[in-house]
């Protein structure tokens, strides 16, 4: 008998967000009010080895422990839309191959979700072309 397949289905949060063009491009905003802590949405996609994300390339990675990384490329995966900020207003949490994002502080409904992508993204992809998140280009 052939084994039953894990389908995997990401936590979901208690707040709205929409998908919408920003700053930076489409963009994740609040369609209401958060407070701090809250958790916003889960990174979601394949988890494949690091090897592997970096012959698939792109922008929608997001590694993980133990040498791994999440394809977040999946349409369905709206975290995907989270823009950089240089003061971020969101941080993701690790839980094994697992990512959640917070807020760190009160979010107002229509503002942007935003956070800070790390120091090799940041050398790799942001500084060549300078950064466009709302703290540096005010």
């Amino acid at each position: 008998m052939p084994k039953k397949k894990k389908v995997f289905k990401p936590k979901v949060s208690k707040y709205s967000v929409v998908a919408k063009r920003g700053i930076s491009g489409i963009g994740l905003f609040a369609a209401e009010d958060m407070p701090r802590d809250a958790f916003v949405i889960e990174y979601w996609g394949k988890v494949v080895t690091d090897e592997e994300a970096d012959e698939v390339g792109g922008k929608y990675l997001f590694r993980v422990e133990g040498g791994k990384t999440i394809l977040g490329n999946h349409r369905g995966n709206p975290a995907r839309y989270l823009n950089h900020s240089c003061k971020p207003n969101c941080e993701g949490e690790m839980d094994g191959k697992r990512i959640f994002i917070y807020t760190k502080r009160k979010i107002l409904a229509g503002e942007e979700l935003c956070y800070d992508y790390g120091k090799e993204y940041w050398s790799d992809f942001i500084k060549p072309n300078g950064c466009k998140c709302d703290f540096c280009s005010t």
